[in-house]
């Protein structure tokens, strides 16, 4: 009798047990209390939409944006950096030098990227999630300072760091921001808060190009204020970010602290916390499960349990760059001007491209809870696939066939459409839904790694296989694209539905794992 009443028992705002009453008495106001207790859905509130739009706003936003603002002024930045080393060195750089220099303000935000990823978990651990998000936004702040000052300064140095700290900033945001949106969630909205990020960093990518235009800020002497407009943004949001909830996750299974997770679980979900009985029986279980140990990256990679979970998130996360989303967008432009467009209609042309991954985006928050991670993913990775084996050949035949230009502007329209219903949005919070609180920073670090370092390896290798084989350099991204289909149609679970604890059970024995057939079982 006494396990039954310790498994039932909820919590008021102290978190003092109170006893399930004998069924035999009157219905009482106690009663009626345990009956609206099993009724309860957690759902959206205030607290929950609020960390969705600041952290969307103020932190995955920015991420986009740099990514993609850079390539509009380059002509204009690199003549400020010969100018600069003139002035103050006397010492003219020619082009291969100028080149030098400018791959350097470039690749330096994906060193900064790769940096941030591996610290993500250990920030994510000592500060919070929370606390670790006001961090990533202070460094983003600190970058837009030195963008807007460093032509001012006639400083190319300071032009370097603020690219390595808006990259730093990046890479701890791939990192938590996802984590910390899928731990203030409800069970059955991690899908639709796992998209925000995503949808963010696709928003940014679309207003790095909208604000980029001549019409704007894509002027000869606007390129400072062009690299800095995001800290906006940021600015607003990071106020707000101070207001927003600990992860209840966090402080319970991390820091063991019971009071205070109740007291922010319950301030997240806009209910009394005598109501959240059954959040708080999982959160037990996390807890017990992890033990109270933390898990860093080193820890992840040496438990044999964790081994297809990461394989499985970083393979996604690697393969979402290496699929040549950066490389058809920087062909998108030529193919559109070979197709007729004049340079202006091509850029709005590249812009629309923009426009489709963010909508997209939008349309994930609802597809995710009706179809499910597995299906979506699959879908989307092989018709990647196919897509870009048809653009190599489109681009191969472009001057040979007059129709062959619009062909190609099809299949890079088409390409963007796919790759936004699944390989776009889902690899960035997957990590979150595959493994428990405990080894979820080291998860996440991984997987964000992965994408980082997909970035470098296609941002340095690209414009080499361009020069050598041309169109044919996207049949390299079919591949890998086919590889990423094989591998994740045998090993990938549905994780809709699913706590994290059950994924990573399907997962536990490694490559020796079967989660298919043991989720076919586990129905039967």
């Amino acid at each position: 009798m006494g396990e039954q009443s310790d498994s039932a028992a909820l919590f008021t705002r102290s978190g003092a047990r109170q006893s399930i009453p004998d069924i035999s008495q009157p219905v009482t106001n106690e009663h009626q209390h345990l009956t609206q207790t099993h009724d309860y859905r957690p759902g959206w509130s205030f607290y929950l939409v609020l960390a969705g739009v600041v952290t969307t706003l103020g932190s995955s936003l920015p991420v986009g944006f740099n990514i993609g603002v850079v390539n509009t002024p380059a002509e204009v930045i690199k003549k400020f950096c010969n100018e600069s080393f003139i002035s103050r060195y006397d010492l003219p750089l020619d082009d291969t030098w100028l080149d030098v220099l400018w791959s350097s303000v470039v690749s330096i935000f994906i060193v900064g990227g790769c940096i941030g990823s591996i610290l993500g978990s250990v920030v994510a651990d000592n500060l919070g999630r929370q606390k670790a998000t006001i961090v990533t936004s202070v460094l983003s702040l600190a970058g837009a300072v030195l963008f807007l000052s460093c032509r001012a300064a006639n400083s190319v140095e300071m032009l370097i760091l603020g690219r390595l700290l808006v990259g730093l900033s990046s890479g701890l945001t791939t990192s938590i921001v996802p984590m910390y949106l899928a731990e203030l969630s409800p069970h059955s909205l991690t899908g639709a808060m796992g998209v925000a990020c995503p949808m963010g960093v696709n928003v940014g990518v679309l207003v790095g190009q909208v604000m980029g235009l001549e019409v704007l800020l894509g002027g000869a002497a606007d390129w400072p204020c062009l690299l800095s407009v995001f800290g906006i943004l940021v600015i607003i949001c990071l106020p707000v970010l101070f207001v927003l909830p600990e992860s209840p996750k966090y402080l319970y299974v991390v820091k063991r602290s019971e009071a205070e997770s109740m007291r922010e679980l319950s301030r997240v979900r806009g209910v009394s916390s005598s109501l959240l009985g059954d959040e708080l029986d999982v959160l037990r279980e996390e807890a017990r499960r992890s033990g109270g140990e933390r898990c860093s990256m080193l820890d992840a990679v040496r438990d044999p349990a964790l081994t297809l979970p990461l394989l499985l998130a970083c393979s996604m996360q690697a393969g979402q760059q290496t699929s040549g989303i950066n490389a058809v967008f920087y062909y998108s432009q030529t193919i559109f001007k070979q197709a007729g467009l004049s340079e202006q209609d091509a850029q709005y042309a590249t812009i629309g491209c923009g426009s489709i991954n963010v909508c997209t985006a939008v349309l994930m928050l609802y597809l995710l809870p009706k179809i499910g991670r597995r299906p979506l993913l699959l879908t989307s990775i092989f018709f990647a696939t196919v897509i870009l084996t048809l653009l190599a050949a489109a681009l191969k035949f472009i001057d040979a066939v007059s129709w062959m230009p619009h062909a190609a502007m099809v299949a890079v329209l088409m390409y963007v459409l796919v790759y936004g219903f699944g390989l776009g949005p889902i690899p960035y919070f997957i990590a979150s839904e595959m493994f428990e609180v405990a080894q979820r920073p080291a998860g996440m670090a991984w997987g964000s790694l992965g994408n980082w370092g997909g970035n470098f390896l296609v941002g340095m290798c690209f414009p080499t296989m361009r020069a050598l084989i041309g169109p044919y350099s996207f049949l390299v991204f079919a591949a890998f694209t086919g590889s990423l289909f094989v591998f994740q149609k045998l090993y990938f679970p549905e994780t809709k539905g699913k706590t994290p604890t059950q994924v990573s059970l399907l997962c536990s024995r490694g490559l020796k794992s079967r989660p298919l057939r043991s989720e076919t079982l586990g129905h039967l």
